[in-house]
C-alpha cells in the first residue's frame, strides 16, 4: 500500500449551483448548499489528498463520515474543503475536513477511508450472488 503519511493536505472548492442544493438533492426543501454536497466535497478533497501516494493499482473507499453542517450557503457562493490526513492505521485512513466560505467555517467533517487493491475490490463487487 502507498505511504499516505499523516499531514497530507488538500483543498477542493465548489461554487454552489442549483444541483448542489438541499432541494435538488432531496435532503431538504431550501435552495442552499445541501449536506450531501458538503460530504461529497469533503470526500473528494480526501481522495485528492492521497492520490499522489497511491500506486496505480490501489484506491480508497469511504467507510464512515460524521458531518456537522453549521451554516447555510446560498447558490452562487464558493465553499472550500480543507482536508488533512490525521491518521494511517494499516489500511484505514482518518481525515478531518473544514469547509469554509470566505474564511468562515460552514461545516466540519470527520472521515475514514480504507485502502484497497482496485481489481480485487471490483471482482468482489461484480461477483454473482449465491
Amino acid at each position: 500500500m502507498g505511504r499516505c503519511d499523516p499531514g497530507l493536505r488538500y483543498e477542493r472548492s465548489l461554487t454552489v449551483g442549483p444541483d448542489d442544493t438541499a432541494r435538488s438533492l432531496g435532503s431538504g426543501d431550501v435552495q442552499v448548499l445541501g449536506t450531501p454536497a458538503v460530504l461529497a466535497l469533503a470526500e473528494g478533497a480526501c481522495v485528492d489528498a492521497i492520490a499522489g501516494d497511491l500506486p496505480e493499482d490501489e484506491t480508497s473507499v469511504g467507510t464512515w463520515a460524521e458531518v456537522e453542517h453549521l451554516k447555510a450557503t446560498p447558490v452562487g457562493r464558493t465553499v472550500t474543503a480543507h482536508a488533512t490526513l490525521i491518521g494511517h492505521h494499516g489500511r484505514r485512513l482518518e481525515f478531518v475536513v473544514t469547509v469554509e466560505q470566505d474564511g468562515e467555517t460552514v461545516a466540519k467533517v470527520k472521515h475514514r477511508r480504507i485502502l484497497l487493491h482496485r481489481e480485487r475490490f471490483l471482482q468482489k463487487v461484480t461477483a454473482p450472488a449465491d
